[in-house]
Protein backbone atom coordinates (compact mmCIF):
# COMPACT_ATOMS: atom_id res chain seq x y z
CA UNK A 1 0.00 0.00 0.00
CA UNK A 2 1.55 3.36 -1.00
CA UNK A 3 1.88 6.20 1.49
CA UNK A 4 -1.42 8.12 1.55
CA UNK A 5 -1.71 11.67 0.28
CA UNK A 6 -3.15 14.26 2.69
CA UNK A 7 -6.55 13.87 0.99
CA UNK A 8 -6.43 10.10 1.36
CA UNK A 9 -5.47 10.44 5.03
CA UNK A 10 -8.51 12.64 5.65
CA UNK A 11 -10.69 10.04 3.90
CA UNK A 12 -9.32 7.26 6.12
CA UNK A 13 -9.88 9.32 9.29
CA UNK A 14 -13.43 10.18 8.25
CA UNK A 15 -14.16 6.55 7.45
CA UNK A 16 -12.85 5.42 10.81
CA UNK A 17 -15.17 7.90 12.54
CA UNK A 18 -18.11 5.96 11.13
CA UNK A 19 -19.54 8.73 8.96
CA UNK A 20 -21.30 7.97 5.69
CA UNK A 21 -18.91 9.25 3.06
CA UNK A 22 -18.86 10.60 -0.51
CA UNK A 23 -15.52 10.72 -2.33
CA UNK A 24 -15.44 12.90 -5.46
CA UNK A 25 -12.46 11.30 -7.20
CA UNK A 26 -11.18 13.11 -10.28
CA UNK A 27 -9.61 11.41 -13.28
CA UNK A 28 -6.52 9.41 -12.34
CA UNK A 29 -6.68 10.17 -8.61
CA UNK A 30 -6.42 6.55 -7.44
CA UNK A 31 -9.95 5.96 -6.19
CA UNK A 32 -9.62 2.15 -5.97
CA UNK A 33 -6.37 2.48 -4.04
CA UNK A 34 -8.09 4.91 -1.69
CA UNK A 35 -10.98 2.53 -1.08
CA UNK A 36 -8.46 -0.24 -0.34
CA UNK A 37 -6.87 2.09 2.23
CA UNK A 38 -10.24 2.55 3.91
CA UNK A 39 -10.83 -1.19 4.04
CA UNK A 40 -7.33 -1.86 5.40
CA UNK A 41 -7.92 0.59 8.26
CA UNK A 42 -10.57 -1.60 9.90
CA UNK A 43 -11.26 -5.21 10.86
CA UNK A 44 -14.96 -4.83 10.09
CA UNK A 45 -16.57 -6.80 7.25
CA UNK A 46 -17.27 -4.90 4.06
CA UNK A 47 -18.54 -5.30 0.53
CA UNK A 48 -17.24 -3.44 -2.51
CA UNK A 49 -19.92 -3.02 -5.20
CA UNK A 50 -18.48 -2.49 -8.68
CA UNK A 51 -19.97 -1.28 -11.95
CA UNK A 52 -19.22 -4.51 -13.84
CA UNK A 53 -17.65 -7.92 -13.31
CA UNK A 54 -14.22 -7.10 -14.75
CA UNK A 55 -13.82 -4.19 -12.33
CA UNK A 56 -14.90 -6.39 -9.41
CA UNK A 57 -12.43 -9.11 -10.36
CA UNK A 58 -9.56 -6.63 -10.66
CA UNK A 59 -10.51 -4.96 -7.37
CA UNK A 60 -10.46 -8.31 -5.55
CA UNK A 61 -6.68 -8.40 -6.07
CA UNK A 62 -6.28 -5.03 -4.30
CA UNK A 63 -8.58 -5.28 -1.29
CA UNK A 64 -7.81 -6.96 2.04
CA UNK A 65 -9.52 -10.20 3.05
CA UNK A 66 -12.22 -8.44 5.08
CA UNK A 67 -13.84 -7.11 1.88
CA UNK A 68 -15.85 -9.05 -0.71
CA UNK A 69 -15.82 -7.56 -4.21
CA UNK A 70 -19.14 -7.98 -6.01
CA UNK A 71 -21.39 -6.42 -8.61
CA UNK A 72 -24.99 -5.51 -7.79
CA UNK A 73 -26.05 -8.22 -10.23
CA UNK A 74 -24.02 -10.89 -8.42
CA UNK A 75 -25.63 -9.93 -5.11
CA UNK A 76 -29.05 -10.14 -6.75
CA UNK A 77 -28.26 -13.45 -8.44
CA UNK A 78 -27.30 -15.10 -5.16
CA UNK A 79 -30.64 -14.14 -3.60
CA UNK A 80 -33.06 -14.24 -6.53
CA UNK A 81 -31.46 -14.77 -9.92
CA UNK A 82 -30.49 -18.41 -9.44
CA UNK A 83 -34.21 -19.32 -9.43
CA UNK A 84 -34.48 -18.02 -13.00
CA UNK A 85 -31.44 -19.82 -14.43
CA UNK A 86 -33.57 -22.00 -16.68
CA UNK A 87 -35.21 -18.98 -18.26
CA UNK A 88 -31.90 -17.18 -18.78
CA UNK A 89 -30.58 -20.16 -20.73
CA UNK A 90 -33.48 -19.92 -23.19
CA UNK A 91 -32.53 -19.31 -26.84
CA UNK A 92 -32.74 -15.80 -28.22
CA UNK A 93 -35.75 -15.03 -30.39
CA UNK A 94 -36.53 -11.95 -32.50
CA UNK A 95 -38.39 -9.23 -30.63
CA UNK A 96 -41.37 -9.45 -32.99
CA UNK A 97 -41.87 -13.09 -32.06
CA UNK A 98 -41.93 -12.16 -28.39
CA UNK A 99 -44.37 -9.40 -29.23
CA UNK A 100 -46.59 -11.87 -31.06
CA UNK A 101 -46.62 -14.10 -27.96
CA UNK A 102 -47.77 -11.08 -25.95
CA UNK A 103 -50.61 -10.42 -28.40
CA UNK A 104 -49.07 -7.98 -30.90
CA UNK A 105 -50.40 -9.30 -34.20
CA UNK A 106 -47.98 -9.91 -37.07
CA UNK A 107 -50.00 -7.58 -39.30
CA UNK A 108 -50.56 -4.97 -36.61
CA UNK A 109 -49.62 -1.42 -37.62
CA UNK A 110 -50.73 1.91 -36.23
CA UNK A 111 -50.39 5.34 -37.80
CA UNK A 112 -48.89 7.99 -35.51
CA UNK A 113 -48.20 11.32 -37.15
CA UNK A 114 -46.36 10.65 -40.39
CA UNK A 115 -45.03 7.24 -39.32
CA UNK A 116 -46.39 3.73 -39.51
CA UNK A 117 -45.52 1.93 -36.28
CA UNK A 118 -45.35 -1.76 -37.21
CA UNK A 119 -45.58 -4.83 -35.01
CA UNK A 120 -41.77 -4.97 -34.93
CA UNK A 121 -41.52 -1.39 -33.68
CA UNK A 122 -44.22 -1.99 -31.08
CA UNK A 123 -42.52 -5.18 -29.87
CA UNK A 124 -39.18 -3.40 -29.54
CA UNK A 125 -40.82 -0.54 -27.64
CA UNK A 126 -42.59 -2.89 -25.23
CA UNK A 127 -39.36 -4.72 -24.36
CA UNK A 128 -37.45 -1.44 -24.06
CA UNK A 129 -40.15 -0.10 -21.72
CA UNK A 130 -39.65 -3.05 -19.38
CA UNK A 131 -35.88 -2.50 -19.45
CA UNK A 132 -36.27 1.17 -18.52
CA UNK A 133 -38.59 0.19 -15.68
CA UNK A 134 -36.03 -2.33 -14.42
CA UNK A 135 -33.35 0.38 -14.35
CA UNK A 136 -35.58 2.73 -12.36
CA UNK A 137 -36.40 2.93 -8.66
CA UNK A 138 -40.14 2.72 -9.40
CA UNK A 139 -42.30 -0.11 -8.12
CA UNK A 140 -44.64 -0.15 -11.13
CA UNK A 141 -44.31 0.60 -14.84
CA UNK A 142 -45.10 4.25 -15.59
CA UNK A 143 -45.87 6.18 -18.78
CA UNK A 144 -42.44 7.83 -18.79
CA UNK A 145 -40.76 4.43 -19.07
CA UNK A 146 -41.97 4.16 -22.67
CA UNK A 147 -39.05 5.32 -24.86
CA UNK A 148 -39.43 7.97 -27.53
CA UNK A 149 -39.04 6.69 -31.07
CA UNK A 150 -37.30 8.53 -33.89
CA UNK A 151 -39.80 10.52 -35.89
CA UNK A 152 -42.56 10.64 -33.26
CA UNK A 153 -40.70 12.26 -30.36
CA UNK A 154 -43.08 15.17 -29.76
CA UNK A 155 -45.34 14.91 -26.73
CA UNK A 156 -48.75 14.37 -28.34
CA UNK A 157 -47.44 11.71 -30.72
CA UNK A 158 -45.51 9.97 -27.95
CA UNK A 159 -48.68 9.92 -25.81
CA UNK A 160 -50.44 7.96 -28.55
CA UNK A 161 -47.61 5.43 -28.57
CA UNK A 162 -47.74 5.13 -24.77
CA UNK A 163 -51.45 4.28 -24.79
CA UNK A 164 -50.80 1.36 -27.13
CA UNK A 165 -47.59 0.08 -25.50
CA UNK A 166 -48.40 0.14 -21.77
CA UNK A 167 -50.87 -2.79 -21.66
CA UNK A 168 -48.36 -5.04 -23.43
CA UNK A 169 -45.53 -3.85 -21.15
CA UNK A 170 -47.55 -4.77 -18.06
CA UNK A 171 -48.23 -8.18 -19.59
CA UNK A 172 -44.51 -8.67 -20.31
CA UNK A 173 -43.52 -7.80 -16.75
CA UNK A 174 -46.12 -10.22 -15.37
CA UNK A 175 -44.67 -12.90 -17.64
CA UNK A 176 -41.19 -12.27 -16.20
CA UNK A 177 -42.26 -13.00 -12.64
CA UNK A 178 -42.59 -16.72 -13.34
CA UNK A 179 -39.26 -18.51 -12.64
CA UNK A 180 -40.25 -21.66 -14.52
CA UNK A 181 -41.58 -20.58 -17.91
CA UNK A 182 -42.57 -17.55 -19.98
CA UNK A 183 -42.41 -16.00 -23.44
CA UNK A 184 -40.18 -12.98 -22.69
CA UNK A 185 -36.47 -13.76 -22.67
CA UNK A 186 -35.23 -13.32 -19.09
CA UNK A 187 -31.99 -11.36 -18.58
CA UNK A 188 -29.84 -10.01 -15.77
CA UNK A 189 -31.62 -6.68 -15.34
CA UNK A 190 -34.86 -8.55 -14.70
CA UNK A 191 -33.66 -10.49 -11.66
CA UNK A 192 -31.88 -7.36 -10.38
CA UNK A 193 -35.21 -5.54 -10.37
CA UNK A 194 -37.08 -8.45 -8.80
CA UNK A 195 -34.42 -8.54 -6.06
CA UNK A 196 -34.64 -4.78 -5.51
CA UNK A 197 -38.43 -4.98 -5.10
CA UNK A 198 -37.94 -7.39 -2.18
CA UNK A 199 -36.20 -4.54 -0.26
CA UNK A 200 -33.12 -6.69 0.40
CA UNK A 201 -30.77 -6.32 3.35
CA UNK A 202 -27.07 -6.55 2.46
CA UNK A 203 -25.15 -8.04 5.38
CA UNK A 204 -22.01 -5.92 5.80
CA UNK A 205 -20.59 -3.47 8.29
CA UNK A 206 -19.71 -1.10 5.43
CA UNK A 207 -20.49 -0.84 1.75
CA UNK A 208 -18.22 0.73 -0.88
CA UNK A 209 -20.04 1.77 -4.09
CA UNK A 210 -17.66 2.42 -6.98
CA UNK A 211 -18.40 4.50 -10.12
CA UNK A 212 -21.33 5.98 -8.20
CA UNK A 213 -21.96 8.63 -10.85
CA UNK A 214 -23.07 5.88 -13.24
CA UNK A 215 -25.38 4.09 -10.83
CA UNK A 216 -28.85 3.13 -12.00
CA UNK A 217 -31.67 4.35 -9.73
CA UNK A 218 -32.59 0.74 -8.91
CA UNK A 219 -29.13 0.14 -7.39
CA UNK A 220 -29.11 3.55 -5.72
CA UNK A 221 -32.33 2.73 -3.89
CA UNK A 222 -30.99 -0.61 -2.63
CA UNK A 223 -27.70 0.98 -1.57
CA UNK A 224 -29.33 3.83 0.36
CA UNK A 225 -31.71 1.41 2.09
CA UNK A 226 -28.72 -0.13 3.93
CA UNK A 227 -28.02 3.13 5.78
CA UNK A 228 -29.52 2.03 9.11
CA UNK A 229 -27.19 -0.95 9.61
CA UNK A 230 -24.17 -0.33 7.35
CA UNK A 231 -21.71 2.53 6.85
CA UNK A 232 -22.07 3.76 3.26
CA UNK A 233 -19.19 5.01 1.14
CA UNK A 234 -19.65 6.04 -2.47
CA UNK A 235 -16.86 7.06 -4.77
CA UNK A 236 -16.87 8.41 -8.30
CA UNK A 237 -16.61 11.56 -10.33
CA UNK A 238 -19.80 13.55 -10.96
CA UNK A 239 -18.12 15.15 -13.96
CA UNK A 240 -17.85 11.70 -15.59
CA UNK A 241 -21.60 11.02 -15.41
CA UNK A 242 -22.08 10.27 -19.11
CA UNK A 243 -24.56 7.39 -19.11
CA UNK A 244 -27.82 9.19 -18.40
CA UNK A 245 -29.16 8.00 -21.76
CA UNK A 246 -29.22 4.41 -20.46
CA UNK A 247 -30.82 5.13 -17.10
CA UNK A 248 -27.79 6.00 -14.97
CA UNK A 249 -28.01 8.91 -12.55
CA UNK A 250 -25.38 10.84 -10.62
CA UNK A 251 -26.30 9.85 -7.06
CA UNK A 252 -23.35 11.60 -5.45
CA UNK A 253 -24.34 15.25 -5.43
CA UNK A 254 -27.37 14.82 -3.17
CA UNK A 255 -26.13 11.92 -1.00
CA UNK A 256 -26.48 12.54 2.74
CA UNK A 257 -22.92 12.08 3.98
CA UNK A 258 -19.57 13.77 4.48
CA UNK A 259 -18.35 15.15 1.14
CA UNK A 260 -14.61 14.79 0.46
CA UNK A 261 -12.48 15.03 -2.67
CA UNK A 262 -9.49 13.37 -4.31
CA UNK A 263 -7.90 15.96 -6.57
CA UNK A 264 -4.29 14.81 -7.01
CA UNK A 265 -4.10 13.04 -10.36
CA UNK A 266 -1.32 10.50 -10.82
CA UNK A 267 -2.07 10.08 -14.54
CA UNK A 268 -0.85 13.32 -16.07
CA UNK A 269 1.05 16.56 -15.46
CA UNK A 270 -0.07 20.10 -14.58
CA UNK A 271 -0.75 21.24 -18.17
CA UNK A 272 -3.40 18.61 -18.73
CA UNK A 273 -4.82 19.22 -15.25
CA UNK A 274 -5.39 22.84 -16.33
CA UNK A 275 -7.26 21.62 -19.41
CA UNK A 276 -9.35 19.23 -17.33
CA UNK A 277 -10.17 22.03 -14.88
CA UNK A 278 -11.53 24.13 -17.71
CA UNK A 279 -14.20 21.49 -18.36
CA UNK A 280 -14.74 20.89 -14.64
CA UNK A 281 -15.51 24.59 -14.29
CA UNK A 282 -18.02 24.46 -17.16
CA UNK A 283 -19.96 21.59 -15.51
CA UNK A 284 -19.70 23.26 -12.10
CA UNK A 285 -17.88 20.29 -10.58
CA UNK A 286 -17.02 20.47 -6.87
CA UNK A 287 -13.39 19.51 -7.56
CA UNK A 288 -10.38 20.86 -9.46
CA UNK A 289 -7.46 18.63 -10.37
CA UNK A 290 -3.76 18.99 -9.63
CA UNK A 291 -1.34 17.26 -11.98
CA UNK A 292 1.78 15.38 -10.94
CA UNK A 293 4.79 17.67 -11.38
CA UNK A 294 7.11 14.80 -12.29
CA UNK A 295 4.93 13.81 -15.27
CA UNK A 296 5.47 15.77 -18.47
CA UNK A 297 2.19 16.18 -20.35
CA UNK A 298 1.97 18.51 -23.32
CA UNK A 299 -0.97 19.94 -25.26
CA UNK A 300 0.30 19.90 -28.81
CA UNK A 301 -0.33 18.57 -32.28
CA UNK A 302 0.16 14.80 -32.38
CA UNK A 303 0.71 13.32 -35.83
CA UNK A 304 0.66 9.69 -34.73
CA UNK A 305 -1.31 9.34 -31.47
CA UNK A 306 -1.86 6.05 -29.71
CA UNK A 307 -5.60 6.72 -29.65
CA UNK A 308 -8.20 8.92 -31.33
CA UNK A 309 -11.36 9.52 -29.29
CA UNK A 310 -14.57 10.43 -31.09
CA UNK A 311 -17.92 11.67 -29.90
CA UNK A 312 -20.08 9.20 -31.82
CA UNK A 313 -20.05 5.78 -33.47
CA UNK A 314 -20.35 7.45 -36.86
CA UNK A 315 -17.39 9.70 -36.07
CA UNK A 316 -15.38 6.65 -35.04
CA UNK A 317 -16.32 4.90 -38.29
CA UNK A 318 -15.16 7.83 -40.38
CA UNK A 319 -11.90 8.02 -38.45
CA UNK A 320 -11.35 4.28 -38.91
CA UNK A 321 -11.79 4.63 -42.66
CA UNK A 322 -9.44 7.61 -42.76
CA UNK A 323 -6.71 5.74 -40.87
CA UNK A 324 -7.15 2.65 -43.06
CA UNK A 325 -6.72 4.88 -46.12
CA UNK A 326 -3.38 5.94 -44.63
CA UNK A 327 -2.31 2.29 -44.51
CA UNK A 328 -2.45 1.88 -40.74
CA UNK A 329 -3.61 -1.12 -38.73
CA UNK A 330 -6.62 0.20 -36.82
CA UNK A 331 -8.40 -1.20 -33.76
CA UNK A 332 -11.80 -0.05 -32.59
CA UNK A 333 -12.55 -0.26 -28.87
CA UNK A 334 -15.55 -2.51 -28.37
CA UNK A 335 -15.27 -3.98 -31.87
CA UNK A 336 -17.19 -3.08 -34.98
CA UNK A 337 -20.52 -4.84 -34.45
CA UNK A 338 -22.50 -1.70 -33.61
CA UNK A 339 -21.15 -0.04 -36.76
CA UNK A 340 -21.88 -3.13 -38.81
CA UNK A 341 -25.48 -3.14 -37.52
CA UNK A 342 -25.97 0.51 -38.45
CA UNK A 343 -24.52 -0.05 -41.93
CA UNK A 344 -26.74 -3.08 -42.54
CA UNK A 345 -29.76 -1.10 -41.37
CA UNK A 346 -28.88 1.62 -43.87
CA UNK A 347 -28.54 -1.01 -46.61
CA UNK A 348 -32.02 -2.34 -45.84
CA UNK A 349 -33.54 1.14 -46.12
CA UNK A 350 -31.70 1.88 -49.35
CA UNK A 351 -33.09 -1.39 -50.74
CA UNK A 352 -36.62 -0.30 -49.87
CA UNK A 353 -36.94 -2.60 -46.83
CA UNK A 354 -37.76 -1.50 -43.32
CA UNK A 355 -35.00 -2.00 -40.75
CA UNK A 356 -35.32 -3.50 -37.28
CA UNK A 357 -32.50 -1.30 -35.95
CA UNK A 358 -33.93 0.73 -33.03
CA UNK A 359 -32.55 4.00 -34.42
CA UNK A 360 -34.14 3.53 -37.84
CA UNK A 361 -37.12 1.31 -37.12
CA UNK A 362 -39.84 3.83 -38.06
CA UNK A 363 -38.52 4.79 -41.50
CA UNK A 364 -39.94 3.15 -44.62
CA UNK A 365 -37.26 4.36 -47.05
CA UNK A 366 -33.80 5.88 -47.16
CA UNK A 367 -35.35 9.05 -48.52
CA UNK A 368 -37.51 9.38 -45.42
CA UNK A 369 -34.42 9.10 -43.23
CA UNK A 370 -32.53 11.65 -45.35
CA UNK A 371 -35.38 14.13 -45.01
CA UNK A 372 -35.71 13.55 -41.27
CA UNK A 373 -31.98 13.97 -40.66
CA UNK A 374 -31.76 17.10 -42.81
CA UNK A 375 -34.83 19.02 -41.66
CA UNK A 376 -36.03 17.69 -38.29
CA UNK A 377 -34.08 19.08 -35.30
CA UNK A 378 -34.54 15.75 -33.49
CA UNK A 379 -32.74 13.94 -36.30
CA UNK A 380 -29.69 16.16 -36.76
CA UNK A 381 -27.43 13.66 -34.98
CA UNK A 382 -28.25 11.11 -37.71
CA UNK A 383 -27.07 13.44 -40.48
CA UNK A 384 -23.41 12.30 -40.27
CA UNK A 385 -24.57 8.70 -40.76
CA UNK A 386 -26.63 9.68 -43.79
CA UNK A 387 -23.75 11.66 -45.25
CA UNK A 388 -21.30 8.83 -44.58
CA UNK A 389 -23.47 6.26 -46.35
CA UNK A 390 -24.24 8.59 -49.25
CA UNK A 391 -20.55 9.45 -49.66
CA UNK A 392 -18.98 6.00 -49.37
CA UNK A 393 -21.75 3.43 -49.74
CA UNK A 394 -22.62 0.61 -47.37
CA UNK A 395 -20.24 -1.95 -48.91
CA UNK A 396 -17.21 0.28 -48.36
CA UNK A 397 -18.19 0.80 -44.72
CA UNK A 398 -18.69 -2.93 -44.12
CA UNK A 399 -15.36 -3.67 -45.79
CA UNK A 400 -13.66 -1.22 -43.43
CA UNK A 401 -15.21 -2.96 -40.41
CA UNK A 402 -13.89 -6.30 -41.69
CA UNK A 403 -10.35 -4.85 -41.81
CA UNK A 404 -10.25 -3.89 -38.12
CA UNK A 405 -7.27 -5.20 -36.16
CA UNK A 406 -6.93 -6.35 -32.55
CA UNK A 407 -5.65 -3.69 -30.16
CA UNK A 408 -2.49 -5.61 -29.33
CA UNK A 409 -1.22 -5.47 -32.91
CA UNK A 410 -2.71 -2.16 -33.99
CA UNK A 411 -0.86 0.98 -35.03
CA UNK A 412 -3.65 3.16 -33.66
CA UNK A 413 -6.77 2.71 -31.52
CA UNK A 414 -10.03 4.50 -32.30
CA UNK A 415 -12.77 4.75 -29.69
CA UNK A 416 -15.83 6.70 -28.75
CA UNK A 417 -15.32 8.77 -25.61
CA UNK A 418 -17.97 6.67 -23.87
CA UNK A 419 -16.08 3.44 -24.47
CA UNK A 420 -12.77 5.05 -23.55
CA UNK A 421 -13.96 5.70 -20.00
CA UNK A 422 -11.66 3.95 -17.56
CA UNK A 423 -8.90 3.70 -20.19
CA UNK A 424 -5.73 5.72 -20.74
CA UNK A 425 -3.06 6.09 -23.43
CA UNK A 426 0.30 7.84 -23.65
CA UNK A 427 -0.92 10.11 -26.47
CA UNK A 428 -4.46 11.01 -27.49
CA UNK A 429 -6.04 13.08 -30.24
CA UNK A 430 -9.63 14.24 -29.87
CA UNK A 431 -11.77 13.36 -32.89
CA UNK A 432 -13.24 16.02 -35.13
CA UNK A 433 -16.90 15.28 -34.46
CA UNK A 434 -16.96 17.27 -31.20
CA UNK A 435 -18.68 20.21 -32.83
CA UNK A 436 -18.69 23.71 -31.41
CA UNK A 437 -22.12 24.77 -30.10
CA UNK A 438 -23.60 27.75 -31.93
CA UNK A 439 -26.50 30.08 -31.27
CA UNK A 440 -28.67 29.95 -34.40
CA UNK A 441 -30.48 33.17 -33.44
CA UNK A 442 -27.43 35.37 -32.82
CA UNK A 443 -24.86 36.28 -35.47
CA UNK A 444 -21.79 38.50 -35.75
CA UNK A 445 -21.38 41.40 -38.20
CA UNK A 446 -20.59 38.96 -41.02
CA UNK A 447 -23.70 36.86 -40.38
CA UNK A 448 -21.84 33.98 -38.76
CA UNK A 449 -23.60 32.36 -35.78
CA UNK A 450 -22.17 33.25 -32.39
CA UNK A 451 -20.97 30.59 -29.94
CA UNK A 452 -23.82 28.87 -28.11
CA UNK A 453 -24.10 27.53 -24.59
CA UNK A 454 -22.11 24.38 -23.90
CA UNK A 455 -24.39 21.51 -22.96
CA UNK A 456 -23.45 19.96 -19.61
CA UNK A 457 -23.58 16.44 -21.02
CA UNK A 458 -21.27 17.39 -23.89
CA UNK A 459 -18.85 19.09 -21.47
CA UNK A 460 -18.72 15.98 -19.25
CA UNK A 461 -17.98 13.85 -22.30
CA UNK A 462 -15.21 16.27 -23.29
CA UNK A 463 -13.75 16.05 -19.77
CA UNK A 464 -13.66 12.25 -20.01
CA UNK A 465 -11.99 12.44 -23.42
CA UNK A 466 -9.21 14.90 -22.53
CA UNK A 467 -8.29 13.06 -19.32
CA UNK A 468 -7.46 9.78 -21.09
CA UNK A 469 -3.97 11.07 -22.06
CA UNK A 470 -0.82 10.71 -19.97
CA UNK A 471 1.88 12.55 -21.93
CA UNK A 472 0.41 14.16 -25.08
CA UNK A 473 -3.01 15.59 -25.85
CA UNK A 474 -4.06 17.00 -29.20
CA UNK A 475 -7.34 18.88 -28.60
CA UNK A 476 -8.32 18.35 -32.23
CA UNK A 477 -12.09 18.66 -32.49
CA UNK A 478 -12.30 20.42 -29.13
CA UNK A 479 -9.88 23.19 -30.10
CA UNK A 480 -12.84 25.55 -30.47
CA UNK A 481 -12.93 25.78 -26.67
CA UNK A 482 -9.88 28.09 -26.86
CA UNK A 483 -12.03 30.75 -28.51
CA UNK A 484 -15.28 30.08 -26.67
CA UNK A 485 -16.34 32.64 -24.02
CA UNK A 486 -16.76 29.85 -21.44
CA UNK A 487 -13.34 28.39 -22.21
CA UNK A 488 -11.31 30.65 -19.97
CA UNK A 489 -12.77 30.41 -16.45
CA UNK A 490 -9.58 31.63 -14.80
CA UNK A 491 -8.61 34.23 -17.38
CA UNK A 492 -5.97 32.01 -18.99
CA UNK A 493 -6.34 29.91 -22.09
CA UNK A 494 -3.98 26.99 -22.83
CA UNK A 495 -2.17 27.30 -26.13
CA UNK A 496 -4.19 25.72 -28.93
CA UNK A 497 -2.75 22.68 -30.66
CA UNK A 498 -2.99 22.76 -34.46
CA UNK A 499 -4.68 19.59 -35.65
CA UNK A 500 -4.23 17.25 -38.60
CA UNK A 501 -6.67 17.20 -41.49
CA UNK A 502 -10.28 17.05 -40.35
CA UNK A 503 -11.78 13.97 -42.10
CA UNK A 504 -15.26 15.38 -41.49
CA UNK A 505 -14.51 18.15 -43.97
CA UNK A 506 -14.72 15.54 -46.74
CA UNK A 507 -18.40 15.05 -45.97
CA UNK A 508 -19.24 18.72 -46.29
CA UNK A 509 -20.96 20.90 -43.70
CA UNK A 510 -23.34 19.27 -41.19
Amino acid sequence: MPAPTPEQSVAVDTFQSGDHLVLQAGAGTGKTTTLAMLAASTKKRGKYVAFNKSIAVEASTKFPANVQCKTAHSLAYAEVGRRFTGRMDAPRVPGWKTGASLGIGLNMSIRIGERNVTNKALSYTVLRTVTRFCQSADTTIQRYHVPRLRGIEVEDLHAQLVDVVLPYAHKAWEDLQNPDHGVVRFDHDHYLKIWALTEPRIEADFLLLDEAQDTNPVVEKVFNAQRSHSQLVMVGDSAQAIYGWRGARDVMSDFDGTQLALSQSFRFGPALADEANRWLSIVDSPIRLAGTNTISTKLERVEHPNAILCRSNVGAMLEVMHQLDLGRRVALVGGGESLRALAKAARDLKAGKRSSHPELILFDTWGELQEYAEYDPSGRDLLPLVDLVDEYGVDVILAAVDRLAFEQGADIVVSTAHKAKGREWASVRIGDDFNEPVDPEETDADGNPLPGDIDDGEARLAYVAVTRARHQLDLGGLSWINEHPDGSPNGTIPSPAPSPENPWDRLGPT
